[in-house]
């Protein structure tokens, strides 16, 4: 039976199929992102608090993806003048202690992986972040949303349909094998200026205008 996945990290890592080009199997679809999106969430973090150096990378790490994740993050930091730690969390009391841990001062950051422990206490991050003054990137929307400063990633409702597309195509007799494992074509920047205001960081105009939707 051909399956199409819409949401998934690492297919290739997690033996979903042989390759992103030729999958070789009956499976193929839409990844979540690219690694190289590491380099964005640090980039954004200096930008809306340049006062940053020390950015704390939150991370499941029992969670192969996202360890490879955390990697990409790590090899991008240099660049920005940061140093980069790793956030270690798989329940919510460790999640508490080690952001707690973690905070210092005016020039920490936090990057906030994917992952089901962290999608699940999203309102929880959000509030320890304000707790403790620290300016912190997410990789999905409902981060945002649910209190979080800045948020860049993909667009789930595109990537389901373009995972509708390939159903199409399978159902009319191409064969999931030859059809290569796609990275999301469109990303939404999301900016919570509530959040903004209470940590007392002020949101350059240049990074608002290329906002997709900024919640006041």
């Amino acid at each position: 039976m051909p399956i199409v996945f819409a949401n998934v990290v690492d297919p290739v890592g997690a033996g979903f199929v042989a390759s992103l080009a030729r999958p070789g199997s009956n499976v193929t679809g839409f990844m979540t992102n690219e690694y190289s999106i590491g380099g964005k969430w640090l980039e954004l973090l200096k930008q809306i608090a340049p006062g940053v150096t020390r950015a704390g990378v939150l991370r499941d790490p029992t969670n192969s993806a996202l360890i490879g994740q955390f990697a990409a993050v790590q090899g991008a930091a240099s660049s920005f003048g940061m140093e980069v730690t790793p956030i270690d969390v798989r329940d919510v009391g460790e999640l508490q202690r080690t952001i707690a841990m973690f905070a210092r001062g005016p020039t920490d950051g936090l990057i906030v992986l994917g992952g089901p422990a962290a999608n699940a206490h999203r309102h929880l991050i959000a509030e320890l972040a304000a707790r403790h003054r620290i300016p912190a990137v997410y990789g999905r929307r409902f981060h945002a949303t649910a209190g979080g400063l800045i948020s860049y990633g993909p667009d789930f409702i595109e990537q389901f349909r373009l995972a509708a597309g390939y159903v199409d195509r399978i159902l009319k007799g191409e064969k999931p094998a030859d059809l290569p494992v796609q990275a999301p074509t469109k990303y939404e920047l999301v900016i919570n200026l509530k959040t903004a205001k209470a940590l007392g960081l002020v949101v350059p105009d240049k990074l608002l205008a290329t906002a997709d939707e900024v919640i006041e």
